[in-house]
């Protein structure tokens, strides 16, 4: 979701590569990124698969509803990680169940033979998990135990640049590239344990990749919000080890598409609660004011369920904080209302993998 930045989470992706042995890639890629010269423009639906680069992922989250107006918030992600010829996947699929007031995840590592690949769109499969498609239109499917979901997902507008031309410069000799899908229209269905049901929805789609590792500590708060306007946000802070922003950045998409790019002074956030893990022990902010003062807008954002957390130490070395949240607040002299997903990393300590005991193959 977030430009993640952290050594410490690109250590983890290159722990898969190892797990995953040295096999060869099963995935088409796309020449390497030229970290060091400008950018080339991004195009879809090719940037919309996958690249020859060492980091990417393809991030879906999203706000599902049945025709008997239950709420269920999904997150689906695919993890890639690239050394020369060797190829590792990880990826973790969450629902967050509102009537039943339950949280439940699921997570799967596989080498690259694994994972299909097509050299003209996105085509993912872990086992089952699939993503596919290209150009802002996908079709996912997933399950675990008790819940399962088949959705077809398309943009309702263009593809959100961020920091302005989707290339992210971190000014060591190292960049990303990192664009959204803010506002994807969602049909489909979803199995509570129970048989199918219809859904529709909307939902988000981060897409990141490069070849960069900048920060070795601390951790990020990222936000996306989707407005009942049309208007959606995007913000993020990149921490250090004591809890300083390293990075800020931010970016409204307006219900027109209009792009609007924030940095650091443009936005701030502030946590106004906090929840501890019975699981693991770690505290997390557990509530927000977003503030963007240049725009009039300010949002208080309120996680749907408090525990929302992932504990991914057998696929990531990573425990998290992923999860949906209810917005209210003013824009203008407006009310405003709408949904979100919130990530926080760096509050529990990262606990590389053994690489000399790797789990099976695939992993679910």
């Amino acid at each position: 979701m977030i430009v993640r930045e952290s050594r410490g989470w690109m250590a983890m992706l290159i722990a898969v590569v190892v797990l995953a042995g040295s096999v060869a890639s099963g995935a088409a890629a796309r020449p390497a990124t030229p970290l060091a010269d400008a950018p080339i423009p991004i195009e879809f639906p090719r940037d919309d698969g996958p690249h020859d680069s060492g980091i990417e992922w393809w991030y879906f989250t999203g706000h599902l509803f049945t025709e008997d107006d239950e709420r269920y918030g999904f997150e689906y992600v695919v993890f890639r990680a690239r050394d020369g010829n060797i190829e590792g996947y990880v990826s973790h699929f969450a629902v967050t169940d509102n009537a039943r007031h339950r949280f439940m995840y699921d997570q799967r590592l596989l080498g690259a033979p694994g994972v299909r690949g097509d050299a003209a769109a996105l085509d993912l499969d872990l086992n089952g998990w699939t993503m596919r498609g290209g150009d802002g239109a996908f079709a996912l499917a997933a399950d675990m135990p008790g819940y399962a979901i088949r959705l077809e997902v398309e943009s309702t507008k263009p593809a959100a640049m961020h920091d302005g031309d989707g290339y992210i410069d971190y000014g060591n000799g190292t960049a990303s590239y990192y664009y959204s899908w803010t506002r994807l229209s969602v049909a489909g269905e979803i199995d509570t344990g129970d048989g199918w049901k219809p859904v529709i929805g909307m939902a988000w789609m981060d897409h990141q990749w490069g070849d960069f590792a900048t920060y070795q500590d601390g951790g990020w708060d990222w936000f996306a919000v989707q407005l009942d306007d049309g208007t959606d946000v995007m913000l993020y802070f990149i921490r250090g080890a004591r809890g300083e922003a390293l990075r800020v950045d931010g970016s409204v998409v307006g219900p027109d598409g209009e792009l609007t790019v924030l940095g650091a002074g443009d936005f701030a956030v502030t946590a106004t609660a906090e929840w501890t893990s019975a699981t693991t022990g770690t505290t997390y902010p557990s509530g927000w004011l977003l503030e963007i003062p240049g725009l009039d807008l300010a949002m208080s954002v309120t996680p749907t369920l408090l525990d929302q957390e992932l504990d991914t130490r057998r696929t990531t070395g990573v425990i998290y904080w992923e999860g949906e949240a209810v917005v209210e607040g003013t824009y203008g002299d407006e009310p405003i209302e709408g949904l979100a997903y919130v990530e926080l990393t760096g509050y529990a300590p990262y606990e590389p993998l053994d690489v000399g005991t790797p789990p099976a193959t695939p992993e679910s």
